[in-house]
């Protein structure tokens, strides 16, 4: 049996994200369900914790989430619609098909 991934975040980071990205934690747990999501690492990220980034395919547009792990959770820190993710989502998986 498969175990679903924990996911938490900061409520007051998730509020800021909504009013600037349009886009709930809440709905960036979606952007791991896509089988052929793509995991990176953030290699510009310099704090103590090391940070990733999640490409995944919600609402037929390629959602980018910045997250890292803590105590065993995915811990959601940014999430939004950007080109640059939709560009290595692509990379990986081949072009989306529109309509």
């Amino acid at each position: 049996m498969e175990r679903r991934p924990r996911f938490e975040w900061d409520g007051d980071k998730d509020g800021a994200n909504r009013a600037k990205h349009g886009v709930a934690f809440a709905d960036a747990q979606r952007a791991f369900a896509d089988r052929r999501r793509v995991i990176a690492e953030d290699l510009e990220h310099s704090g103590g914790e090391q940070r990733y980034f999640c490409f995944g395919l919600v609402d037929a547009g390629v959602m980018t989430v910045r997250f890292t792990y803590r105590d065993g959770r995915i811990r959601i820190i940014g999430a939004g619609y950007w080109r640059k993710g939709r560009t290595i989502y692509e990379r990986e998986n081949g072009p989306l098909h529109k309509g």
